[in-house]
């Protein structure tokens, strides 16, 4: 199988960092989620780095998040190539000065986790104007918006047209609602747009209880597939909320599976290379 640059590592540590999001959600409300048990889960996987990506900490923890995952990152052992760092682009106060802080961290990437606040954040002349900084500043912007929410996703890839904006979890499809028609006219509309890319990740999450294998979000992933093409697509595990659905080991096999039906450079491109070059992360 290729090597896989995981782009979607959440880490938890209840001690340092609050998680109010993960209250009443068994799998994820208590205990801590390593480097030490990432590795565990992974063994004898392909996975060849990792980038941390922000966990949606509480709003008092995310700047204290950021710098304690680039502490992480300096140590080899726990194999983080980078950090997607949380950001408030809707406010000006402290934006600049923060991103200014991020330049001398391991930030490779930023993220504002849109589907939890009100559909006009990202509307504002406020959030499109800093997060044209980021681009100014050659970094990438995740976007995690709900399927309903794809279209402000295409208005705010339009107004940030010069930087890469990469899709988190293939814009998350109703699939266990069988809403496939919506989600791929919207998934269309975004792949015309030529600077974002698309992230392979927690998709099984989506699907009916009883209901999460290769065969149900195969629709989904082929036409990710076609729609973007392996230079616009990236890989991320999405752990441990992976959990929820199948399990980290599981989404191993089923990305094996997907990627060993493609052409050996196109496999590559999608597991490691075309992550490497969108968030800027030296392999080897």
């Amino acid at each position: 199988m290729t090597d896989l640059l995981d782009t979607h590592q959440h880490l938890i540590y209840r001690d340092k960092l609050g998680y109010e999001w993960t209250e009443g959600i068994p799998d994820l409300a208590e205990g801590d989620f390593t480097t030490a048990d990432y590795q565990a889960a992974a063994a004898s996987s392909p996975v060849i780095g990792t980038l941390f990506m922000e966990t949606a900490v509480d709003e008092a923890d995310y700047k204290r998040e950021a710098r304690m995952m680039t502490e992480l990152a300096r140590d080899p052992k726990n194999g983080i190539r980078g950090v997607i760092a949380s950001c408030r682009p809707e406010v000006d106060e402290g934006f600049d000065a923060w991103l200014d802080e991020c330049g001398q961290m391991r930030v490779k990437a930023f993220r504002r986790v849109l589907h939890v606040v009100e559909d006009e954040r990202s509307r504002s002349a406020t959030f499109r104007k800093n997060l044209r900084k980021i681009g100014a500043r050659g970094l990438a912007f995740d976007m995690c918006f709900l399927a309903r929410q794809l279209p402000i996703a295409a208005e705010l890839a339009r107004a940030c047209d010069e930087q890469w904006l990469v899709l988190n979890h293939c814009g998350v499809p109703d699939i266990a609602g069988n809403d496939f028609d919506t989600w791929k006219g919207d998934i269309d509309t975004l792949a015309g747009l030529p600077h974002v890319a698309c992230k392979l990740s927690g998709i099984l999450a989506y699907c009916a209880p009883g209901t999460a294998t290769l065969k149900t979000i195969r629709p989904y992933v082929d036409h990710v597939l076609e729609a973007f093409g392996p230079d616009r697509i990236v890989w991320g595990s999405d752990w441990p909320v992976i959990n929820l659905a199948t399990g980290l080991e599981n989404w191993l096999e089923v990305t094996a599976e997907i990627l060993s039906a493609l052409p050996a450079d196109d496999a590559d491109a999608i597991g490691h290379r075309t992550a490497a070059r969108i968030y800027q992360v030296e392999l080897g």
